[in-house]
């Protein structure tokens, strides 16, 4: 599947396991567009496994991205995502020169989204400054979020979403060599929701093989028990009037499961008695530890070797939960009563708020709001999933981005800054909030541009400029107007943590 024609319009004509693809020439490389990795899952394929995607014939354009799945709105001033047709999973490259002989690294990005929303093809994740910088082949897709992808449901495997993933990495290993890729140098690399999915992958046996490398930026550390998916998966089907069931919600409009979701989430700080830790996060999506699809929590798989031949990058920014805080509108609003509540949900042991308050005595009641979560959610699982693959063999090199967004004022290091810095995106989905429409000034260009550098050398080399991580030193590279590389720069934050073992959401009853 490598033979690579130039067409008479100056793009690629690239033959796939599929059929034959044109792709587009873009400001010096060549881009395709929404090629199906796999069959839509409408249908009898509603809720399954990922299946092989229909072959065609003749020569398929690949100028449009495919349509998003089923999914919530986005951030302010992006579009909301319809159903379209179903073709849903579909991929999308750019590459420098689509000839087979090249053999240069490849790059797959998983995007993020709390599990419920996100695509392959927003303006955000526009990939061409990746593929020139590193002079290397990026690859972005689609799957399925929300009740499509995330949900349990009986009669459908659990993490489809993640089946999904592995359905588009394997489309990767079979035809990237026509786009000019080395299928043996494949690294993924996703954010949010993306870096939970890519520890999921580390973790499961299907995936084995299909990558050699991966980034991990802002690792969440919420991953269900099955036990707590079954029940969220029962209260998303009641929000529709249905059982969670197949035969219940097969031949349901997408977009009615999307609102029930939506519904759901809303009244999740309810649940607290139930649902624990996951009910304030109102995300009722995450992956399942089913035993099977992902068999073990990431972190015990990793600590037992899983994927010790995968070199990792992980690291987290310095103010991640403040964007959350602010997108509700409670930046400079959160008092002293809902600091308590937060301390006490979230921090670790029996004495976590007495200890969070020791050890940040100048802290404000917002700060220390902001600072549990961020710890909990983000911070902490990040740099736990570098030392246990360090644990089982492994390779990893941390970093922590600390330079503060310019845009709405407060913002900091905030949750997917680190999106716009990479992509070089700052005009358009949440870099438009974080830069607020200004022209990015040098100290922001230069980061960026250490962003990818940094990125694209590792998913080359193995080495993303500055010293492996170990639990001695415990080097993070300081990402900053000033790089800096520094033991773990808050020597607090892991004392408090040490010796709390990270485990799946559990069901309260």
């Amino acid at each position: 599947m490598t033979d690579t024609r130039v067409s008479r319009g100056g793009g690629a004509v690239v033959g796939t396991t599929g059929g034959a693809v044109r792709g587009r020439r873009e400001d010096g490389l060549t881009v395709f567009r929404g090629i199906p990795f796999a069959a839509p899952p409408v249908g009898e394929a509603r809720f399954a496994a990922p299946r092989p995607a229909e072959a065609w014939d003749g020569v398929r354009e690949a100028y449009a991205f495919g349509p998003p799945p089923p999914q919530d709105l986005l951030v302010p001033g992006q579009a909301a995502a319809g159903p379209g047709d179903g073709d849903w999973l579909t991929v999308n490259v750019w590459t420098p020169d689509a000839d087979p002989a090249a053999r240069r690294p490849v790059m797959v990005w998983i995007h993020g989204g709390a599990y419920k929303l996100g695509h392959g093809g927003s303006p955000g994740y526009d990939a061409r400054r990746i593929a020139a910088d590193g002079d290397l082949v990026v690859v972005t897709f689609n799957y399925r979020v929300g009740m499509e992808g995330f949900a349990w449901i009986d009669g459908a495997p659990a993490n489809r979403g993640l089946l999904d993933q592995v359905a588009a990495l394997e489309w990767v290993r079979e035809n990237i060599e026509g786009f000019g890729g080395d299928p043996g140098r494949v690294t993924v690399f996703g954010e949010s929701a993306g870096a939970g999915s890519i520890a999921a992958l580390l973790a499961m046996d299907r995936a084995d093989g299909l990558f050699r490398r991966a980034i991990a930026q802002s690792v969440p550390g919420t991953f269900f028990s099955d036990a707590l998916a079954r029940d969220i998966g029962a209260a998303l089907a009641a929000e529709a009037g249905l059982r969670p069931a197949v035969a219940d919600l097969a031949t349901v409009d997408p977009d009615r499961l999307v609102r029930a979701g939506q519904t759901l989430a809303a009244k999740m700080p309810g649940y607290t008695g139930r649902w624990g830790q996951a009910a304030p996060t109102v995300t009722p999506y995450s992956p399942v530890v089913d035993g099977d699809v992902l068999p073990v929590l990431p972190w015990r798989a990793l600590v037992d070797g899983a994927s010790r031949d995968v070199d990792l990058v992980v690291g987290h920014n310095r103010d991640e939960f403040r964007l959350f805080v602010a997108m509700a509108g409670q930046l400079g609003t959160i008092g002293e009563e809902r600091a308590a509540s937060a301390l006490r949900m979230y921090a670790p042991g029996d004495g976590g708020e007495a200890a969070y308050r020791a050890a940040f005595p100048d802290a404000s009641a917002g700060e220390l709001y902001e600072k549990v979560q961020t710890d909990w959610l983000f911070a902490v699982p990040t740099m736990r999933l570098a030392e246990a693959h360090l644990a089982g063999g492994g390779r990893a090199h941390a970093y922590e981005l600390t330079w503060p967004a310019p845009g709405v004022g407060g913002l900091g290091a905030c949750h997917a800054l680190d999106l716009p810095l990479l992509f070089g995106t700052f005009d358009v989905d949440l870099g438009a909030l974080l830069f607020a429409g200004a022209e990015p000034d040098e100290v922001a260009l230069a980061l960026s541009a250490r962003f990818r550098a940094s990125w694209t050398a590792f998913a080359r080399t193995g080495d993303p400029g500055w010293p492996a991580y170990d639990t001695e030193r415990r080097l993070v590279q300081v990402l900053d107007a000033e790089p800096a590389v520094v033991p773990w720069p808050e020597e607090a934050t892991r004392l408090l943590w040490e010796g709390h073992e990270i485990t799946a959401l559990p069901l309260h009853v």
